[in-house]
């Protein structure tokens, strides 16, 4: 669940217990549209400007919504996996509203097939402006779109030449924006107020298409954009570079994408099953995802904790435990925020490359962000799903837990009992111990047990562990 969303509650992970695991896995992939996300017109109520896209923050802080309050957070960890491959941002297109239906395209399209998505991708007009494919004219190409296609989204570097990259672009002169000039004059007037910017469309202008013979990857023919996508798709390459995506985000974490071509994968037999997968079911990402979820690699304890959580999913995970966010409150902006601090700015990526993962997450200040961040929600009472924790850790237990105790049931509570080293349950030991020893922290706390419970609570979001997936 921390891998395939966002962490669950111990009443979830109870639940889930009494399943078998294969059916776990097949259910994610059942009904995947979410029945209890917090709707758009209730947004729209309490804040305007987040519903109306109005800002540069506000299309996360509205992204943030559905993942914390979705019944169903494995489309929404997807979307936010394909957001960190396709990286598209603000700071270029300044249209809050084409970035969020960028990603409502992932959540449609991100568990099918990966042909499809590519194309989709190339229709996209966040894309399109991002990448500048309304700038590719006949007889006047930009390369930007063709050359981060097989760069960054397909197949990766040292596997394609020079010349693919011009013949791809050739094949995607006419993929623009369609009604550019109403939609520039209406974007520089702001005159879409109070309703928030307008949607972009996708318009294919067959007389600025360069139809003439093209040569890419070893093809010959007079080739359009899906005729491209489709090429691409059958390589190996292709197949290899999702497959290594797919284990550096839901597995243990990869070097660096730029450092690929040179450094190999950590399990090349994890990645050549996943590849095989994905030719044999005609490049199928749920069948992939469910070939990994259901691996021996995946389940590997070797594995375990070996992924350091994205600034986005360290937040989610947190917000979803705490419970916080039942309604629309002002307060996510200020929270959202906390997540640029921590390093990553949701649709806000330093670059078309995206965000570099793993331990590059981690340095002085947002290790700071991170831990104060998880440390500070964990530890207010007042948040329903902290009350409700504590209230689980404590239980019915008439005498005070011990030390041991009360570490063991707090892990088990926030999900953390499987695999946590004995170097920190030790030290979570050690801080409960000394909780109980010093006269100034009783007395501070009035000796209550639902102080006590939580300042372990507290501590426990500040481990190694829950830092990590």
């Amino acid at each position: 669940m921390r891998r395939a969303g966002f962490g669950a509650t111990s009443r979830e992970l109870d639940s889930l217990a009494t399943q078998d695991y294969d059916v776990i896995v097949d259910n994610l992939f059942e009904n995947t549209r979410p029945v209890e996300v917090m709707p758009d017109n209730l947004i729209r109520r309490y804040h305007p400007e987040n519903s109306g896209m109005m800002g540069s923050s506000v299309p996360g802080s509205n992204w943030m919504y559905r993942m914390i309050s979705t019944d169903k957070p494995f489309p929404e960890k997807a979307a936010l996996f394909w957001h960190s491959i396709f990286a598209t941002g603000y700071a270029k297109l300044a249209n809050g509203k084409v970035l969020h239906d960028q990603i409502r395209m992932f959540l449609r399209y991100g568990l099918g097939d990966f042909r499809t998505l590519l194309l989709e991708l190339s229709k996209d007009p966040a894309m399109i402006i991002w990448l500048d494919n309304c700038e590719s004219h006949k007889g006047a190409i930009n390369e930007n779109y063709g050359r981060e296609l097989l760069e960054l989204f397909s197949m990766g570097v040292g596997n394609y030449t020079e010349e693919d990259i011009k013949e791809a672009s050739r094949a995607f002169t006419g993929w623009t924006i369609g009604n550019t000039e109403y939609m520039t004059v209406k974007s520089k007037n702001d005159s879409v107020w109070p309703y928030g910017r307008l949607s972009m469309h996708f318009e294919f202008k067959e007389e600025d298409h360069d139809d003439g013979e093209k040569v890419f990857l070893g093809e010959r023919g007079r080739f359009n954009g899906d005729d491209i996508i489709d090429i691409i798709c059958k390589q190996p390459a292709t197949a290899n570079f999702v497959a290594r995506h797919m284990y550096n985000f839901f597995v243990a974490d990869e070097p660096p994408v730029p450092e690929w071509p040179y450094k190999p994968p950590r399990d090349p037999e994890a990645i050549k099953i996943l590849a095989d997968t994905y030719f044999e079911s005609n490049y199928s990402i749920s069948e992939m995802l469910r070939v990994l979820f259901k691996s021996d690699f995946f389940k590997s304890e070797t594995v375990r904790y070996e992924r350091v959580k994205g600034p986005v999913e360290l937040m989610a995970t947190v917000l979803r435990l705490t419970d916080e966010f039942q309604r629309p409150r002002m307060e996510i902006t200020p929270t959202h925020m906390q997540a640029i601090f921590m390093g990553q700015w949701l649709l806000q990526p330093p670059s078309v490359e995206g965000w570099h993962t793993g331990p590059e997450w981690i340095n002085s200040g947002s290790l700071v962000e991170r831990v104060n961040f998880a440390s500070e929600r964990l530890g207010d009472l007042n948040s329903p799903g902290v009350s409700a924790m504590v209230d689980n850790i404590l239980g019915d237990s008439e005498s005070e837990l011990s030390p041991s105790e009360l570490v063991d049931r707090t892990l088990g509570e926030i999900g953390l009992d499987d695999g946590i080293t004995d170097t920190t349950r030790d030290a979570l030991v050690d801080f409960a111990t000394r909780l109980d020893s010093d006269t100034n922290i009783r007395s501070q706390n009035n000796g209550c047990p639902r102080e006590r419970a939580v300042n372990i609570l507290k501590l426990v979001g500040t481990t190694p562990e829950f830092q990590r997936v």
